[in-house]
């Protein structure tokens, strides 16, 4: 199973969420297709939560403008 890094390129504050650049979460994908994308995110989005407790899909960052996605395995 293929893993990728995401990780956050800009600073933003929306909707009382601040995003910071360089932060940072794992995930572990089924398909081989960026996961940012496959799925609504939904596994990004779960990954921010768990680690920092921050809704990015409600800040309005789940999207390839604002996130860096690189596979690592």
């Amino acid at each position: 199973m293929p893993r990728f890094i995401i990780t956050t390129k800009h600073v933003k504050n929306s909707n009382g969420i601040r995003i910071e650049p360089g932060m940072q979460v794992e995930v572990v994908s089924n398909s081989f297709s960026n996961p940012v994308i496959t799925n609504g995110g939904k596994t990004v989005a779960d990954a921010f939560m768990r680690i920092y407790g921050i809704d990015i899909k409600k800040a309005g960052c789940l999207n390839m403008v604002e996130l860096d996605v690189k596979q690592i395995g």
